[in-house]
């Protein structure tokens, strides 16, 4: 009986690591002649993108479940540079902030991770990501390789980072894939050079294994280039693949193809109505990709919330962003799957890899009831200020050592 037992344990065990998609065997994976290689394997990716800050730490393993049910294989996620360092050298990778802990569940639930690390993100963040203690230097240019401090505070930055999670490389038996260099800098700038610093920064950083990638629009990749550094592209819901890749094409004839943001649906501005994208021509555009074996990341799978004032703004013209992050995803802000979710999944049960299937997503979290709140007491602002910072002349919130809130002038 001892020895059945044991041959039953043992047929599990081997059940189970042949069930797991990821190992933490060290392996491979880089952008080859028209494929992507996994340990020597074509490989398509088909990722879902999430941000760690704007899901509470409870649901974060919840939210990763929730995309694999959908038909991923991939995590792709944003650092933000101010959420890790509020104060110049004091840097915080712990709790709600501990990206280490959320690329280990990425792993635990059998899936991959794709890392963006910045120094500039952008998504809709409060400053793209970038520290607001930079703009105390009177001097500052941001993006750029010609300003001293920016670039030794981005380097200083990517090494914490990379303390963090260059140890999660797949070279080192992790999940990491791929990690980006700088975000959609053609929009901003054309510095080949400044790229290359960047680049240079990540790999030194600890992430010298990894295969490196920059993401841009059709309309503008191709007015830079960095060495070493493969290149995708961002488009949207509706969109002609084959528009999309034509000049891609001619550039790079031998480069796998690989949407990194298919935009699911879009952000919402303060005063203006909640953005949204048909499903019609959403699942349109990714059944163009999966039928064409093009890679992708779903931008957002899952958008969240900005908590407290992490929301940023586009300009110009000024238009700042509501803390809801719904982005019309197919998983809504609450974490609960729409009909978006379920048109992917029955997509995507149509190209999945032999012997692969679909997990049943995981059960809701219940929804709880609010209480009417009223409020009955009031109380003067200037009376119960401990310190009043004044100045003749009007001056940013930086010039105050103040990062967030909200200043007056009169």
């Amino acid at each position: 009986m001892k020895i059945t037992k044991l041959i039953l344990l043992i047929l599990l065990f081997v059940s189970f690591s042949a069930f797991s998609q990821v190992s933490n065997k060290q392996g491979t994976f880089v952008a080859a002649d028209n494929t992507f290689l996994l340990n020597g394997k074509s490989f398509l990716v088909r990722a879902g993108e999430i941000h760690f800050p704007r899901i509470p730490r409870e649901y974060w393993e919840q939210r990763i479940q929730m995309c694999k049910a959908m038909g991923m294989n991939t995590i792709c996620i944003y650092l933000f540079w101010n959420f890790h360092e509020q104060k110049p050298d004091q840097f915080d990778f712990t709790g709600q902030k501990d990206v280490a802990e959320f690329v280990r569940l990425i792993q635990k639930n059998g899936m991959y991770c794709i890392v963006r690390p910045g120094p500039y993100a952008c998504a809709e963040w409060d400053m793209g990501g970038l520290p607001w203690w930079l703009l105390k230097k009177k001097d500052i240019q941001v993006r750029t390789k010609d300003n001293p401090y920016f670039m030794e505070r981005s380097i200083k930055y990517l090494k914490e980072v990379g303390k963090q999670l260059a140890p999660y490389q797949i070279q080192n038996g992790g999940n990491i894939i791929m990690v980006q260099v700088e975000n959609e800098y053609g929009v901003w700038g054309t510095d080949t050079a400044y790229m290359g610093q960047i680049r240079n920064a990540i790999r030194s950083s600890g992430f010298d294994k990894v295969q490196l990638f920059r993401c841009d629009w059709s309309s503008n990749f191709f007015k830079y280039d960095v060495d070493g550094v493969y290149t995708a592209l961002n488009f949207g819901a509706g969109s002609n693949i084959d528009k999309q890749f034509e000049k891609y094409k001619e550039i790079y004839p031998k480069a796998p193809l690989m949407c990194s943001e298919y935009w699911t649906g879009w952000f919402d501005y303060w005063g203006r109505a909640h953005e949204t994208r048909s499903i019609s021509s959403f699942i349109g555009s990714l059944k163009d990709m999966l039928d064409r074996q093009i890679s992708f990341s779903l931008y957002m799978a899952h958008g969240g919330t900005s908590f407290g004032q992490w929301g940023g703004s586009n300009a110009p013209p000024f238009g700042a962003m509501v803390a809801s992050y719904d982005y019309n995803a197919p998983i809504n802000e609450a974490g609960l799957p729409t009909d978006k979710f379920y048109a992917v999944r029955d997509l995507m049960k149509n190209y999945l890899n032999p012997g692969e299937t679909i997990p049943e997503p995981p059960v809701n979290y219940p929804a709880i009831s609010i209480p009417q709140i009223r409020f009955e007491e009031t109380a003067s602002l200037f009376e119960n200020l401990s310190k009043v910072n004044k100045s003749e002349t009007i001056q940013s919130m930086e010039a105050f050592n103040q990062g967030w809130g909200r200043i007056i002038d009169f």
